[in-house]
């Protein structure tokens, strides 16, 4: 546990029972998403107690000030939960202010969160971390490949042993097994989220997964990924394989390699998709058809069609021509096509499938225009309205996967009238039936503690967030964000579900995964399996906790959790379930931003409908453009902002330049205070500094700037030194109460400071000046948003001063439409 409230009460009740207490010592805790709260959406948090009264009142603090802020009731008791002998629900959706808070009731305290508009932004690309690495062919972790000699053909038309190249794609979780079923939909989330919200995502690796732009958005990136292996495993009309490996992957955990125990030297087995039942050992699937394949197939080849038709369009048409094949191959042979065991009856039990054909024929639809498919999308919808295990108390392993039914919500976007009233229903009975569970516990939980428990709570979100573009309505709202925060911490165990997010909360720090057990890698962003019912936990084969249970706590008849590598049924990531998070999250993220631009967390960009821009100069070293900058604003009626470092506030030369810009009414900010670099420039999640470090130094530079009469409250954007940073960065400024900012990317204005014998990297006044008219003329939205960087000051080996032009640029802008405005008009 890293929440240090949470473990002063966890370390209270051991003490009590330690102390000889026969009674259950009195005990209380308040759970919460540690992400944080968006400002105008769902705050709730959750108190839970042992042996103590429900309080009457709850109160929201102020982390920075310590003055309570909010003050609400506690409501109507729920009862009993889990661990808990008396819950409530503490609702602040009230209270919009942003800023950094915590929740007290009598003696018991919340971890700290946030209030922002910025708490989901970064975390989509925080999870595609965990899709890199769960890459099979080459493996940007490792920086190695693996499975190279994929593989040998069972069960196909051709005869066994045939060897076919299906080297790439993701492994499913901490083993090597790799199933169509849960790529093509995985494939698919990333490719919606792309489609939706691309503006959340950045691009910061390159194809092979490896650091470096690659002017392709990540998310594009990760989703060809999955593409390119689908391609391999449905090659021709026909011919279509369903997984690559089985069970006998099981020999304990190891990093992705060469596998020798298949028979076939490194070749590991690829099944084909007969539609009858296989298995090549004792135990057999339960297949009758192909159509749940082949239409996860058809969707995702279809959409990937539809993004990728302008920027590659032979691609494109590759993709087009094998979802139509994919249709053809479910079409013809409908029924389940269940995943292949040999060791153990542990298989993808997947009993539906119409709703696979209904995404295919709606995506097919939406590229083609021909009716057939939206005739056909509507009467595979009729025959699955509601997804059979919403409301239910349990199901088989995957049995009705993917969880959610897309297709509804793919065919509904085509429709209006009566149709979309009638989809959109169906989505309403099943969440009406989660409802009806979820409505009597404080958790608002509906969702079974069968295995994969988190990936159905995405999923379920996804289906309410999808339920409420659709209707305008927000009936489940409150249902819709309890999910979304039982993934982050509001949960009886008071754990995120997803490793290391958030970077300063309580996340899981040991899950079942050989990365970080033997490799010693962080599984950054991957979504654990989460709680199963204690029964379910009981029977399971070969678990055993290799440490001490942290959360002994909070264990009960009804589900357990373990932060633990040896428990493989609740703290295993797995590939698909992070990929539907994905979209989720990019959903939150885009709800958060609105039409403002983040990157990794830190506010690049204002809203980009509005046609107006801010100034933004730094300084460290030199200031000789200083007088001509502040002559120019002042010529030009213009407020601009200044961000300097310590070592700049600090010089007496420049005493005179800041009291100068605070009159003419200028934002002045910090930039560091000895001009730091926090993180390497070729791997940016390797940090520089500790996280002493870099709050003392950003202390000093505020220290410095309270000596030159700027307040901490007056400032309370910060710019980072050489505009360069990480989420951790981001995650410490939060922590100093302050939010960081960037410039925003596109032209090359941040250019000025190079010099000739820079080489490459240096840019004349001219072509910086052409780069910023160029984009702005070439891009929708412009410069709308814009916080255009430049530096006060340059190198004397710069005689080409770009302040020079500062004049003409202001001029040409404002001809254009645009709006010199404050950097708190734009950013707010």
């Amino acid at each position: 546990m890293k929440n240090i409230r949470q473990f002063a009460a966890y370390l209270l009740f051991l003490l009590c029972i330690a102390a000889g207490s026969h009674a259950q010592a009195p005990a209380a805790w308040i759970r919460i998403n540690q992400l944080g709260y968006l400002p105008g959406g769902v705050k709730v948090a959750v108190w839970g107690g042992k042996g103590i009264a429900q309080p009457r009142t709850f109160q929201l603090v102020s982390a920075a000030t310590g003055k309570v802020v909010f003050t609400g009731s506690t409501g109507t008791p729920f009862g009993a939960y889990g661990p808990f002998d008396q819950t409530c629900r503490l609702d602040f959706s009230a209270y919009s202010s942003p800023g950094k808070y915590y929740l007290k009731t009598d003696s018991i305290t919340s971890p700290d969160f946030r209030i922002g508009d910025n708490v989901y932004a970064g975390t989509p690309g925080f999870l595609l971390r965990y899709m890199r690495q769960q890459r099979s062919g080459f493996n940007p972790t490792l920086k190695d490949s693996c499975h190279t000699h994929d593989g040998y053909t069972m069960y196909g038309p051709m005869p066994d042993s045939t060897h076919i190249n299906v080297v790439g794609g993701w492994h499913d979780a901490t083993d090597y097994l790799q199933y169509v079923t849960t790529s093509a939909n995985a494939a698919f989330h990333l490719l919606a989220a792309y489609r939706d919200f691309p503006g959340v995502f950045e691009d910061k690796y390159s194809a092979s997964g490896l650091p470096g732009s690659n002017h392709i958005s990540d998310v594009l990136d990760e989703a060809k990924w999955g593409l390119d292996w689908l391609l391999k495993m449905h090659p021709s009309d026909n011919v279509m394989f369903n997984q690559v490996a089985d069970d006998r992957d099981h020999h304990g955990l190891r990093l992705p390699g060469e596998d020798n125990f298949y028979g076939k030297g490194f070749e590991r087995p690829v099944y084909f998709c007969t539609g009858e039942p296989q298995g090549l050992g004792k135990y057999k699937n339960k297949s009758t058809g192909v159509a749940s394949t082949a239409g996860k197939f058809s969707s995702a080849f279809a959409l990937g069609y539809d993004l990728l038709k302008t920027t590659a369009p032979a691609y494109a048409q590759l993709l087009k021509t094998r979802a139509l094949s994919a249709w053809q191959m479910g079409q013809k042979q409908p029924g389940v096509c269940q995943t292949a065991s040999v060791l153990s009856p542990y298989i993808y039990a997947e009993d539906n499938w119409t709703d696979d054909m209904e995404l295919a024929a709606a995506q097919l639809y939406h590229i083609t225009k021909e009716t057939q498919y939206r005739q056909a999308a509507a009467g595979y919808a009729a025959q699955e309205k509601v997804t059979p295990w919403l409301g239910a108390d349990t199901a088989n392993h995957y049995q009705w996967y993917p969880f959610i039914n897309l297709g509804h919500y793919a065919l509904a976007q085509q429709s209006t009238g009566a149709e979309r009233e009638r989809l959109t229903g169906y989505y309403e009975t099943g969440i009406q039936q989660v409802w009806n569970k979820a409505k009597h516990n404080a958790f608002y939980r509906g969702i079974p503690f069968i295995w994969c428990s988190n990936n159905l709570t995405a999923a379920f979100a996804i289906q309410c967030y999808w339920y409420r573009q659709l209707s305008h309505k927000n009936t489940f709202a409150a249902l819709e964000q309890a999910n979304i925060d039982w993934l982050f911490g509001c949960n009886p165990w008071g754990t995120s579900m997803v490793y290391g997010l958030p970077a300063e909360g309580d996340t899981p720090t040991d899950p079942h995964a050989a990365f970080s057990a033997i490799g010693h890698y962080p599984v950054d962003g991957g979504l654990v399996d989460g709680p199963v019912y204690t029964n379910i936990y009981k029977n399971l084969i070969g678990i055993r906790l290799s440490n001490p249970d942290e959360y002994a706590a909070f264990q009960s008849d009804l589900a357990v959790y373990h932060d633990d590598m040896g428990d493989y049924s609740t703290n295993e990531p797995t590939m698909d379930g992070t990929a539907s998070l994905v979209y989720l999250l990019a959903a939150k993220a885009q709800e958060g931003a609105g039409k403002r631009q983040y990157d990794h967390g830190g506010l690049i960009r204002g809203d980009s409908s509005k046609k107006q821009l801010t100034l933004v100069f730094t300084g460290d070293e030199y200031a000789d453009g200083a007088q001509v900058i502040r002559h120019t604003l002042q010529q030009q009626h213009v407020k601009a902002a200044f961000f300097f470092t310590g070592k700049f506030y600090q010089q007496p030369a420049h005493q005179a330049l800041i009291l100068q810009l605070k009159a003419d009414g200028h934002y002045l900010g910090a930039h560091g205070d000895q001009h730091l670099l926090y993180c390497d420039w070729q791997n940016r999640d390797s940090l520089l500094v500790t996280k002493k470090q870099f709050l003392d130094d950003l202390q000093a530079n505020y220290t410095k700037m309270a000596a030159a009469g700027i307040s901490k409250e007056a400032a309370p954007w910060f710019l980072p030194a050489y505009e360069w940073y990480n989420d951790s960065i981001v995650a410490w400024t939060t922590t100093a109460g302050l939010q960081l900012i960037n410039f925003t990317p596109g032209t090359r204005s941040n250019a000025d400071y190079t010099y000739p014998a820079l080489g490459k990297q240096y840019r004349t006044s001219a072509a910086i000046y052409q780069s910023i008219l160029q984009y702005e003329a070439s891009r929708p939205a412009g410069l709308n948003g814009f916080l255009l960087l430049t530096h006060i000051g340059t190198d004397p080996r710069r005689t080409d001063k770009f302040y020079r032009r500062l004049g003409t640029l202001i001029t040409t802008l404002k001809q254009r439409g645009y709006h010199f405005n404050t950097l708190e008009q734009v950013l707010q």
